[in-house]
């Protein structure tokens, strides 16, 4: 039987003239990543902060998503001694 493990992720929203600014850490013990994500909002549009914090959010985590691809095929290479491509 395998043990139950826990990784977490922070997400921080800051939001500045217009602009929304999210990071997302991922806590997973041995590995730690971070991923940022921006919005901005049209002049034209009408100021609906949760659209960008969502955006922004999605664009974070989006990254921190490609930051652990990366890590995951960094790892495969030192394991293997093989070139490694981990795709989505």
């Amino acid at each position: 039987m395998q043990a139950m493990k826990r990784w977490n992720i922070a997400i921080e929203i800051d939001e500045q003239d217009g602009r929304t600014r999210a990071t997302a850490r991922l806590d997973a013990g041995s590995i730690e990543l971070t991923g940022v994500g921006m919005a901005r909002r049209s002049p034209e549009d009408p100021d609906v902060p949760q659209i960008g914090d969502e955006l922004a959010v999605a664009r974070a985590l989006s990254e921190l998503s490609h930051r652990l691809l990366d890590a995951t095929a960094a790892d495969i290479e030192r394991v293997t001694h093989q070139p490694a491509h981990v795709h989505i």
